[in-house]
C-alpha cells in the first residue's frame, strides 16, 4: 500500500470526518434546545444527512487503506450494498420530495423460506423493532415458495 494513500486517509479522517462530527454534536446540541417541532424535524433530517456523509467518507477511507484495492476498484460495491445504496436514495427521495403520507414497501424472494425468529438471533426481532419505533407496520410471510415482508409506514407531515 502506498505511503500516499495512507497519508491521504489520514488526513481525510483527521479533517473532513472530524469536521463532520463535530458539525454533528454541534447540531444535536441545538435539537436538545429547540422547541419549535418544524426546526426540529429539519434539523434531524440535516443530522441524519452528516451522519451518512460521515458512513460514506469512512467507506472511502476503508478504501484507501484496502491493500490490492485500487481507487477505481473502490467504487465497486458487492451487490447488498449496491442494493442498499439504492434503496436509501429511493426513501430518501419519497422522504424529501413525494409528499405522500404513506409508504408502502413490498420485497419477495424466491428462495426456500425459512425466515422466523430464533431464539439467540436477533436480525428479525431488530427489524420489527425499527419498524415499529416508525409506527409502522410489518409482514412477514415465508414458506418453501420464498420470504414476502410487507412494510407500511405512515409519514408524518
Amino acid at each position: 500500500m502506498s505511503n500516499a494513500r495512507v497519508t491521504l486517509a489520514q488526513e481525510l479522517h483527521d479533517g473532513i470526518v472530524q469536521d463532520l462530527v463535530g458539525l454533528g454534536f454541534s447540531i444535536d446540541a441545538v435539537i436538545a434546545h429547540c422547541t419549535d417541532l418544524v426546526s426540529k424535524d429539519e434539523l434531524r433530517r440535516i443530522r441524519f444527512q452528516i451522519s451518512e456523509s460521515i458512513e460514506k467518507v469512512r467507506l472511502e477511507l476503508h478504501a484507501l487503506r484496502t491493500p490490492g484495492i485500487s481507487i477505481a476498484d473502490s467504487h465497486e460495491l458487492d451487490r447488498a450494498q449496491q442494493l442498499e445504496r439504492a434503496i436509501s436514495e429511493i426513501l430518501r427521495n419519497v422522504d424529501e420530495h413525494s409528499q405522500a403520507t404513506a409508504l408502502t414497501i413490498h420485497i419477495s424472494d424466491n428462495g426456500i423460506g425459512g425466515a422466523q425468529e430464533r431464539q439467540g438471533h436477533f436480525g428479525l426481532l431488530g427489524i420489527r423493532e425499527r419498524i415499529k419505533k416508525i409506527n409502522g407496520d410489518i409482514t412477514i410471510e415465508s414458506n418453501e415458495l420464498g420470504t414476502r415482508i410487507g412494510i407500511e409506514i405512515p409519514l408524518d407531515r
